[in-house]
């Protein structure tokens, strides 16, 4: 994902007779151009108290979360098979018969059109996913869940080593068995198309074993947001 930038408006106006202290945050997501994304989770995690919150925001990139005070907590956005890091949010505390009335935070970012997943792992010269991928693939089908409207290219690549036709099958093995992974999370197959390219796209040199490492590799790109 590209850098992202934070612009938020934080305003809160002090209210009487609370019982609790905690601080209803309305959420905006959007892109750079201030258009709404839908089914966006956006998460929260408390620094001191060590909670987790979360929000998907609507139709119009809205949702509203409780959060207590007295903490600060790491902002993330669930994205294409990872949580990438946004920024920070204090919320003080009040003193006594003190509440806040409203604060609004305004995420926006832009959703990168091709995304490498870095924790997919194979099986050697195998289309045998590893266990431990299943964490970043969980994130995946969340997210194309969260999108319905959304298609994306499932590109299976390879380094130059060995015969280029069974490297070819390799790759498009490798794509179709993350998709058949998404389709039993739940993802549409309508949403999905799996293609291998073998070794004709690299990415790096494959002259050496690093260069190697990175041109063996799984690429999503978004054809419909």
């Amino acid at each position: 994902m590209k850098t992202l930038i934070l612009t938020f408006a934080l305003i809160s106006q002090i209210g009487i007779f609370a019982q609790s202290c905690f601080a209803p945050v309305e959420v905006l997501v959007t892109d750079l151009n201030k258009k709404p994304y839908a089914g966006d989770k956006i998460v929260f995690y408390g620094k001191k108290n060590h909670k987790v919150f979360s929000g998907i925001s609507n139709a119009k990139g809205v949702f509203v979360v409780q959060l207590p005070c007295g903490d600060t907590y790491d902002i993330k956005v669930s994205s294409v098979g990872e949580e990438q890091d946004y920024n920070t949010l204090e919320i003080p505390t009040l003193g006594p018969g003190e509440a806040f009335q409203e604060m609004k935070l305004h995420v926006y970012y832009e959703l990168p059109e091709e995304f490498t997943l870095q924790d997919l792992k194979f099986e050697t010269s195998k289309a045998v996913i590893q266990s431990s991928s299943f964490p970043s693939l969980n994130l995946v089908a969340d997210f194309l869940k969260r999108k319905p409207t959304m298609q994306i290219e499932i590109g299976g690549h390879t380094d130059s080593d060995g015969d280029d036709l069974m490297n070819l099958q390799l790759s498009k093995d490798r794509a179709n068995a993350v998709k058949t992974y998404l389709i039993s999370k739940g993802v549409s197959e309508k949403q999905m198309i799996a293609i291998g390219y073998g070794k004709t796209r690299p990415i790096a040199e494959n002259t050496s074993t690093s260069g190697k490492q990175q041109n063996r590799r799984t690429e999503i790109q978004i054809l419909k947001k």
